[in-house]
């Protein structure tokens, strides 16, 4: 009988392997000049694949329910992504149109994959990896023990600052990574950043196709 590989029992594993996917996935199509039309739709299945073979490990810190404040919190970080542009410098860039890979029915399938993966998968594995296991394993080694949203100023800068610099739009992510870490310290609930995260990838993927700004993507 196959037994599951000691490294996958760690308990930072379900927390940090999507995250190293989704890296791998980003910095792949460059190097290896593959289509983001091709990488996009299989980075998506693969991620939700990981996140779905974990979903033990974590579930216990999503509790649906009914969050408006999350949900305000979500359009405040969609507004604050976009109206800013053109002020200050993006690190490096990056767009998705998906009318450069794809024609006829193919790019709305494309574009199904895009907001799905935007929408349902991005935010689940960003919030578990930055506001669940680093913000808590930079206030202690041993992660599991701290509760979830626990405050320190350390782990709330630290975290907004890295979750910022991850996105090319980095002066607003840094305003959201705070944001989404504000509505978790006032639930103590993965659920709300996770549903604010959608919230903003949701507008943002809606204002995206209406005004073809294929830069927020």
């Amino acid at each position: 009988m196959n037994k599951t590989p000691a490294i996958l029992n760690r308990p930072f594993v379900p927390y940090v392997l999507p995250f190293l996917f989704l890296l791998i996935f980003i910095y792949l199509a460059p190097l290896v000049h593959i289509s983001k039309g091709i990488i996009y739709p299989i980075q998506t299945l693969v991620l939700a694949g990981v996140l779905f073979y974990f979903r033990h490990a974590y579930l216990d810190e999503i509790k649906p329910f009914f969050d408006l404040t999350a949900i305000l919190a979500g359009m405040l970080v969609f507004a604050i992504w976009i109206l800013p542009d053109g002020y200050y410098p993006l690190i490096g860039s990056s767009q998705f149109n998906p009318y450069e890979y794809a024609t006829g029915g193919m790019v709305m399938i494309l574009i199904a994959f895009r907001l799905a993966g935007a929408v349902l998968v991005i935010p689940l594995m960003e919030e578990l990896f930055w506001r669940s296991f680093a913000m808590r394993f930079l206030i202690q080694d041993d992660f599991k023990a701290v509760p979830l949203g626990q405050f320190t100023l350390k782990s709330f800068l630290v975290t907004a600052v890295a979750f910022g610099f991850e996105h090319h739009h980095w002066l607003p992510g840094i305003i959201a990574g705070m944001i989404y870490a504000g509505v978790l310290y006032r639930t103590k609930n993965l659920f709300s950043p996770i549903i604010a995260h959608m919230v903003t990838n949701l507008l943002l993927g809606i204002y995206v196709l209406m005004t073809e700004q294929w830069r927020f993507w």
